[in-house]
């Protein structure tokens, strides 16, 4: 084999052109994929592809296996112990859970921001220029702060204290700054567990308009309990529920249904989508 697959994902361009046609390019595309953890099926059975320059969102009542399965696009489950994945997750055709697949060579094309602000206990200069430094980057890093800080619409509110701690920005502040210093290694996409449930609706608001924004240079997808978040973000919606095993009483998620938003929220293929949406249950 001339290439390993390590280098192989290496190769995939960080900003893939947009397909001249109507349909954005296939990023993800993802096929009859399960999550075990030890024995226990979490997730079964889910299809679906991610296109580039989307926002997909993942919605559906608690345990229904939403962060499980965003987990997968990054390979986080091969942190949890007795974790494996069965199924195909093909990133731009390269599968991302062949053998010879590097993880961490995936963490850089693939970003995560999760439910909590967890910026680290350094200067937000430092925060920002983790991950670059980390990587080898002998560029100029003032640079790289300065354009993550931009992107992720925090420079005005930080660029005179970037020497100070983290720690003393508000709590919307803080997760702006982890969607910084997620981009600042510039990955093609950036997967978000629930990134606003500890907000208040006024920084609610801040990062939703920032995923529109981002979204014209990174595909996004967003784990969110919000079904107005979702309709109002992103371009299409997967919704998720459980099935209950009567005689363990454990609780496998399954993927009911995946489309445009648009659809979704208004024209349902599915009655437990309809139920859903409309409040009936969950």
């Amino acid at each position: 084999m001339a290439a390993s697959m390590s280098e192989s994902i290496a190769e995939v361009p960080a900003e893939a052109p947009v397909a001249a046609a109507a349909e954005p390019s296939l990023v993800f595309d993802v096929r009859d994929l399960s999550v075990y953890y030890g024995a226990f099926k979490a997730v079964r059975n889910v299809d679906l592809d991610v296109r580039q320059n989307e926002i997909t969102a993942f919605i559906g009542p608690s345990g229904c296996g939403k962060s499980t399965v965003l987990r997968c696009f990054d390979r986080m489950n091969d942190l949890i112990e007795g974790a494996r994945v069965e199924g195909q997750v093909l990133y731009h055709g390269i599968d991302l859970y062949d053998d010879r697949i590097d993880p961490v060579e995936v963490r850089k094309r693939i970003g995560m921001v999760f439910q909590r602000p967890n910026p680290f206990p350094k200067s937000i200069y430092d925060n920002i220029a983790f991950g670059p430094r980390l990587a080898g980057n002998k560029g100029n890093l003032d640079d790289v702060v300065e354009k993550a800080l931009r992107q992720a619409a925090l420079w005005d509110e930080v660029k005179d204290r970037l020497k100070k701690s983290a720690m003393g920005l508000s709590g919307g502040q803080q997760q702006r700054l982890c969607i910084a210093r997620a981009i600042a290694v510039e990955p093609e996409v950036i997967l978000m567990d629930e990134p606003c449930s500890a907000l208040d609706p006024i920084a609610t608001a801040r990062i939703e308009d920032l995923m529109q924004e981002l979204k014209s240079e990174y595909t996004i997808l967003i784990v969110t309990h919000n079904m107005q978040q979702a309709a109002r973000v992103s371009d299409r919606t997967a919704f998720f529920t459980t099935e209950v095993n009567s005689e363990s009483d454990t609780r496998t998620g399954v993927l009911v249904e995946f489309d445009t938003t648009d659809k979704i929220f208004s024209a349902p293929s599915d009655e437990r989508t309809e139920n859903y949406v409309t409040g009936r249950f969950g």
